[in-house]
């Protein structure tokens, strides 16, 4: 019994020793040796090999397997033990074809190290696609003009949320028209507005005011005419509507040379004005007699254009008021 089993573990090492050095094979088939033109079908490839040994599979680094032939695309690799160190690797080529006639296909490359196996070779026909003239080609019909909707050309992320933009703009709308409306002139629409008096009597107490202060007299002359001007500005303003706040002395009388109600008194006021820039812009300094007539000229100008129903209503008072002393 020795021999026969000393012989028989020398033939299970040297069969080992086969099996272990046995050599690469790649083999190539098609899922079918027919393909419609333009569809797709997988070749399978299957490669024995020994366990841990790497290779490269030449296709996988190609678009094409031949002129006419493309790789459409590829699987993920399969890998099945056979036992003995022996592996087989399975994947697919998914290969594609716009013309129709007969394509050699391979043999495909296999490479281990310096070494390259080759599959075998196929052949795939390709068939064109038949066509029926009567039910796939059709009369060309005209080009549609699409109706214009605005919402197709506004961005997406206006469109989802109008309702939004729509809130922000009557919001931003109101805030702006609250700014001129009341902001700007000083208005506060939360709080009840004391009674303005008349433009008048408004002049006549600021020029009463100014005189009190007694500005020239203590040598502030630029302040005294620029608080002079001023109470004229905005007495023309709210008089006849004039925006003589922002205009110029010459833009004042030019404008007030065209009014019935000021032309008689439009010297005097282009006197004080005149005056008024001297001492601002060229440091000029009045005479004292200079100064009480400017004041004086004011006051003229304010009671020339009183408004006549004011005057008539003041005339009107005065009787009154002497039979009650009376």
């Amino acid at each position: 019994m020795k021999p026969r089993l000393i012989i028989v573990l020398i033939a299970a090492l040297l069969a080992g020793t086969v099996v272990q050095g046995a050599p690469t094979m790649v083999k190539a088939r098609l899922d079918s040796a027919l393909l419609l033109m333009g569809k797709t079908s997988a070749l399978h490839v299957e490669i024995v090999q020994d366990k841990g040994v790497a290779g490269t599979l030449t296709a996988d680094h190609l678009d094409t397997l031949s002129a006419m032939v493309e790789i459409a695309g590829r699987t993920v690799p399969d890998t099945v033990d056979l036992g003995n160190n022996r592996v087989q690797i399975n994947r697919d080529l998914i290969i594609q074809s716009f013309d129709s006639g007969m394509y050699a296909i391979g043999p495909l490359a296999y490479v281990v190290g310096r070494d390259t196996f080759m599959s075998n070779s196929l052949t795939l026909k390709v068939i064109p696609v038949s066509v029926d003239s009567l039910k796939d080609i059709h009369e060309i019909k005209p080009v549609e003009t699409v109706p214009f909707k605005f919402f197709d050309w506004v961005p997406d992320f206006i469109a989802d949320y109008w309702w939004a933009w729509l809130l922000l703009l009557l919001l931003t709308a109101a805030g702006a028209y609250a700014y001129f409306r009341w902001y700007k002139r000083g208005i506060n629409p939360l709080r009840p507005e004391k009674k303005r008096l008349p433009a008048y009597d408004e002049a006549m107490l600021n020029l009463q005011a100014l005189k009190a202060r007694q500005l020239w007299q203590n040598g502030q002359e630029k302040e005294y005419f620029t608080g002079l001007t001023d109470i004229l500005r905005v007495y023309i303003d709210r008089r006849f509507s004039v925006n003589a706040v922002e205009m110029t002395s010459t833009q004042i009388i030019d404008t007030l040379k065209r009014n019935d109600e000021t032309r008689a008194v439009n010297e005097q006021l282009g006197m004080i004005l005149e005056m008024a820039d001297f001492v601002k812009f060229a440091q000029a300094r009045p005479l004292a007699d200079d100064n009480e007539m400017a004041y004086q000229r004011a006051v003229n100008f304010v009671e020339a254009t009183r408004p006549v129903d004011e005057k008539a209503a003041a005339s009107a008072e005065a009787p009154a008021g002497k039979e009650g002393q009376s």
